[in-house]
C-alpha cells in the first residue's frame, strides 16, 4: 500500500467524496473553489517523480508534453479571456518566456493563440541553446509573431496589451530571481493589465508562494496545482494537462477529474 505521503503528496486532483470512510488516512491540504475541492501537490520532488516517471516509464518526450501543456494554457486563456470581451482596438497579448520548459509552454501557447485569432507579441530575452527551444521559436516567427528586444515599461503594456502571459519560471524553480527577470517581475507588479501565470507565478516558491510577488488574474496548474495554488487569489484557475496514462493513474491510485467532453482544460 502506498504511504500517506505518496498518496497525498504528488498532489492529483481527486473530489472529496472518494475519500470519504477512509478513516486510517489524515485529510489533506484543500483548494476549494465554488465547483469543486481538490487537493494540492505538497512537495516539489514528488511532482518532479511524476514527470519523471512520464519521461522514463511511459515514453514521453519533452517536446510532446509541451506541446500538450501549451495548448492547454492557450485553450484555458481563450475561455477566460474570449477576444469579444478585451477591451483594447486589437487583441493584443504579451507572452513573457523564461529559459526553462515554463518558457518553452510559453511557447507554444503563443503560437496557438496566434491560430486562435490572437495577436501575441513575445518577449523571450534569455534563449536556451538547444534544438527544442530554437525550433519552438522558429515555429513562432514564422507565424509571424513579433519578438520584443527589452521588456516595455508598465505604461506601454497598459496602453497596448489586453493580457500579458507569464511563462517565466515554472515548478523546479529554486533560488533567487536574477536579470534580468527581476527587473521583469517588477515591471510587471507595476501593471493593472491581467497576468495569467503558467502552472506557479513567476518568482514564487512553489510551496510557499510569495507576499509580495506577482498576484496574477487567472493561474493554468499543468497536471495538478500546487502547493502555492493555496494563496492564488485571482479571478481564474484551471487546470491543463489532459495526458496521464491509466495505468499511472492506477500505480498512484489517483482519482482523476472528469474533464468535459473533448476539453484538455478544467475550470477549478
Amino acid at each position: 500500500m502506498l504511504s500517506v505521503r505518496t498518496l497525498f503528496g504528488i498532489g492529483f486532483l481527486v473530489t472529496q467524496q472518494s475519500l470519504l470512510g477512509q478513516g486510517h488516512v489524515r485529510w489533506p491540504l484543500q483548494l476549494t473553489s465554488t465547483r469543486q475541492t481538490v487537493l494540492i501537490a505538497d512537495l516539489q520532488e514528488e511532482a518532479q517523480h511524476i514527470d519523471e516517471e512520464l519521461f522514463s516509464e511511459y515514453g514521453f518526450s519533452v517536446d510532446q508534453l509541451m506541446e500538450l501543456a501549451g495548448l492547454s494554457c492557450a485553450t484555458a486563456i481563450t475561455r477566460a479571456y474570449p477576444i469579444t470581451s478585451l477591451v483594447k482596438g486589437r487583441p493584443s497579448l504579451l507572452v513573457i518566456c523564461g529559459p526553462g520548459n515554463n518558457g518553452g509552454d510559453g511557447l507554444v501557447c503563443a503560437r496557438h493563440l496566434k491560430l486562435f485569432g490572437y495577436e501575441p507579441t513575445i518577449l523571450y530575452p534569455k534563449r536556451p541553446n538547444k534544438p527544442l527551444f530554437q525550433g519552438l521559436t522558429t515555429q513562432c516567427q514564422k507565424m509571424e509573431i513579433p519578438f520584443l528586444t527589452e521588456m516595455p515599461e508598465a505604461e506601454v503594456i497598459e496602453e497596448a496589451y489586453n493580457l500579458v502571459i507569464d511563462a517565466i519560471f515554472g515548478f523546479s524553480f529554486k533560488g533567487a530571481v536574477r536579470e534580468p527577470f527581476d527587473s521583469i517581475l517588477d515591471v510587471l507588479k507595476k501593471t493593472t493589465v491581467p497576468i495569467a501565470s503558467v502552472d506557479i507565478p513567476s518568482g514564487w516558491d512553489v510551496e510557499q508562494g510569495s507576499a509580495d510577488g506577482l498576484q496574477p488574474d487567472m493561474l493554468i496548474s499543468l497536471t495538478a496545482p500546487k502547493k502555492s495554488a493555496l494563496l492564488f487569489r485571482g479571478r481564474y484557475h484551471f487546470l491543463g494537462g489532459r495526458f496521464v496514462p491509466p495505468g499511472l493513474e492506477r500505480k498512484y491510485q489517483l482519482n482523476l477529474p472528469q474533464y468535459p467532453g473533448t476539453d484538455c482544460v478544467l475550470q477549478l
